[in-house]
């Protein structure tokens, strides 16, 4: 069949089955939950599976949730993603009362856009026309937070790496996945029908950082302690002292915040907790960077006379958009909205870890626009439901017609000339080498 005849039944499906996405979103939105802990969200994804009778399976890197729709052929397969947790803002007004967990970054809208184009797929008959299979997979903790509670579960063996993409690629889930794109939506504020295609962003290592001292009373006899705030406060003081060293195009970014500073305020401070990202734009420069970083940590600690414990942890790698997917995503953004709702990113010195994927497998993470206030905040909101939740989902399942119709001879095309930048064996170990410190 035509392609362009079957992008305009998909996209008609989706059209048909509107309320029942948003409403999707609506439900996630008001029950937020944070990475490795989206229980209830997993289950309400299973739920439309079932509907749907889309097999599937649960319980990836603890909450993840799988399931595949099956083309004429199996000869290639796309994975269409959705995040599922949620970050923390108490002040946000759909806020969870007690875990502070609210959907500040819009991943409502990611699962809501997955399970519209499964729908779309499913419903319109699109899948009997595609050479190849297509894996609609809502997937854990793309948000690095609680690096304390996570660290506990590294440490309990129940999971190695912090977040959901990259312990997911450490379990095998995406082994029988050729590429893979999801959508996210515009981190500030665009309330426009816009579509960000392309572009780069910044990865990073994680890290836990505690100062060690001494207590004694505060002001009865402070000189027989030794103050690890003072240590803490003289090594972010060091680590201010070389950012005139950080080049400019390698975007890097130290915004640690501490998570312990002392227990009384008449007893001098003896252990202080902090919890950091070191971000960068390539590899190379987070871990020069990081050597820094280290050396201003210590130098905290030794002007005092602390002791400091730097406990690096595997964070994401830089994101990497693949052109050819990038230019069909475009294309039929284009055909929906005008070539005018089309702008080109460059570098974002933020982080995501479908990095982590775009290293080892081709991807696009395009942003979408159609909401109000800045990421992260009280104020962001979906401000046009349909941008959100419909078009992007119709965007998507256009793409992945784009590249399974014809004997998916555009997905072959692009894999024979793709050649990823770690294969799966080096992506582990440069991993688990930062996990090792």
């Amino acid at each position: 069949m035509d392609k362009q005849l079957l992008k305009q039944q998909v996209c008609t499906a989706i059209n048909e089955h509107a309320k029942e996405i948003i409403a999707l979103a609506n439900s996630i939105a008001s029950q937020p939950e944070l990475g490795f802990k989206e229980h209830n969200t997993a289950a309400k994804i299973a739920e439309i599976f079932n509907q749907y009778n889309i097999p599937y399976t649960a319980g990836h890197a603890i909450t993840g949730v799988k399931g595949r729709l099956s083309g004429k052929t199996s000869t290639r397969n796309i994975a269409v993603l959705g995040e599922m947790d949620a970050v923390t803002c108490f002040e946000h007004p759909l806020a969870d009362g007690n875990t502070g967990a609210a959907h500040a970054c819009g991943h409502h809208a990611q699962i809501a856009a997955m399970v519209g184009c499964g729908i779309g797929l499913i419903t319109a008959g699109i899948m009997k026309h595609l050479d190849g299979d297509v894996t609609l997979f809502a997937v854990p903790a793309e948000e690095y937070v609680e690096i304390e509670y996570r660290n506990k579960l590294r440490q309990q063996g129940i999971i190695s790496y912090l977040s959901g993409k990259s312990e997911l690629i450490r379990q095998g889930a995406f082994d029988d996945v050729d590429m893979a794109m999801m959508i996210h939506l515009s981190t500030d504020g665009d309330a426009e029908r816009t579509v960000q295609i392309g572009g780069t962003s910044n990865g990073f290592i994680g890290k836990m950082i505690k100062y060690i001292g001494k207590e004694a009373h505060a002001a009865g006899a402070p000189h027989e302690g030794v103050n690890a705030l003072n240590a803490a406060m003289i090594a972010l003081v060091a680590v201010n002292a070389q950012r005139e060293t950080f080049k400019d195009e390698d975007y890097v970014r130290f915004h640690p915040i501490i998570t312990k500073g002392g227990d009384l305020v008449n007893i001098i401070p003896a252990e202080i907790r902090m919890e950091s990202y070191v971000r960068a734009r390539t590899l190379d420069a987070m871990m020069d960077a990081n050597k820094k970083v280290d050396r201003a940590l210590q130098a905290g600690a030794d002007a005092v006379g602390a002791q400091v414990e730097i406990n690096d942890l595997p964070g994401y790698m830089p994101m990497i958009n693949n052109p050819a997917m990038s230019q069909l995503f475009s294309e039929n953004a284009a055909a929906l909205l005008g070539q005018q709702a089309i702008k080109q990113l460059h570098h974002h010195a933020a982080s995501t870890d479908m990095g982590d994927l775009a290293h080892i497998m081709p991807v696009i993470h395009p942003w979408i626009g159609g909401v109000t206030g800045n990421a992260h905040t009280r104020d962001f909101m979906v401000s046009d439901p349909e941008m959100a939740y419909i078009i992007s989902a119709q965007c998507m399942a256009m793409t992945v017609i784009d590249l399974l119709a014809d004997n998916a001879s555009q997905a072959d095309n692009l894999l024979s000339s793709y050649t990823p930048p770690l294969s799966k064996v080096q992506y582990i170990a440069f991993m688990d080498s930062i996990g090792k410190r």
